[in-house]
């Protein structure tokens, strides 16, 4: 099982990114994947969910309205759309797969003026 994390960097507030994790070695269409984030001195705290089939999201409540999560099954891949990006969203984000809990390395996210 690999994921691997892409897309992150340094955006002032009120920007955007977007962030990409490529997953590979298990049936990517039948198992949940997550965006998690961990800030500095800060527990691991999950930001967005989205199943198998890409018909249920549930995000935190600290980005709804502003975080979009979606997932392409031909392509094994899962993105984060982040707009509107604030300061409290600085962190290392990381990608999740509910197949045997395996993590992705993680990309920084920096917010900052």
């Amino acid at each position: 099982v690999q994921l691997v994390e892409s897309g992150g960097g340094l955006v002032q507030p009120g920007g955007s990114l977007r962030l990409s994790c490529a997953a590979s070695g298990f049936a990517f269409s039948m198992y949940a994947m997550s965006w998690y984030r961990q800030a500095p001195g800060k527990e691991r705290e999950m930001v967005a969910t989205i199943s198998g089939g890409g018909g249920r999201t549930n995000y935190a409540d600290s980005v709804k309205g502003r975080f979009t999560i979606s997932r392409e099954n031909v392509k094994n891949t899962v993105a984060l759309q982040m707009n509107n990006l604030e300061p409290d969203d600085t962190a290392v984000y990381y990608c999740r797969t509910s197949y045997r809990d395996r993590w992705g390395q993680g990309t920084q996210v920096t917010v900052s003026s």
